[in-house]
């Protein structure tokens, strides 16, 4: 029975969500919440803090930076396949759907991926700031997670700082002009 609500609630969401804006999507993400019926999906001990999403043509990268037992580590994944309604597939089984998105402020992710037979599915909740997760999609993430099991990270972790850091530096105007006037 709680499947069958939290796949009609989905579907809800789905429904509402225009075409994804590909560009407005792409730059930093903070991870700040996760939610999963299944234990295994929170307990992992690689952590994810946030995301850095760029987009050239038809392909979207994505830069992860996971704490693990206290050091960065740092992956990145190219799609394979990108379509409007904002599901961004990956090698490996791993399918992101981007349900619902202010692109300032809040996004909101379900996370798909194919495992040792099973299916599994994780709502994510992200900001695009390291200081405040009670966001407007915060209510919408509570939600849509009200009847799932709930993690709530709200961490202020070191290798998302790092990477927003990085983020900025390489989006900065001053070295933007730098490198083309050295190309």
């Amino acid at each position: 029975m709680l499947a069958v609500l939290l796949a009609v609630l989905l579907l809800q969401v789905e429904m509402t969500l225009q075409d994804l804006d590909l560009p407005k999507i792409t730059g930093f993400w903070r991870e700040v919440g996760v939610a999963s019926s299944h234990n295994l999906m929170l307990k992992t001990p690689k952590k994810l803090e946030a995301l850095f999403l760029t987009l050239s043509e038809d392909k979207l990268t994505v830069k992860a930076v996971s704490d693990s037992s206290g050091s960065c580590e740092t992956e990145i994944i190219e799609s394979s396949e990108i379509d409007v309604s904002g599901k961004f597939v990956f090698p490996g089984s791993r399918e992101i759907h981007v349900l619902d998105t202010d692109y300032e402020r809040y996004a909101i992710l379900r996370v798909s991926l194919h495992w040792k037979g099973k299916d599994f599915h994780v709502l994510k909740y992200f900001t695009r700031n390291l200081e405040d997760e009670n966001e407007p999609g915060f209510w919408k993430f509570r939600e849509l997670t009200a009847d799932t099991g709930l993690y709530l990270l709200a961490r202020h972790g070191r290798c998302a700082e790092l990477l927003k850091e990085v983020s900025l530096y390489l989006l900065s105007p001053e070295l933007n002009s730098t490198l083309e006037e050295q190309i």
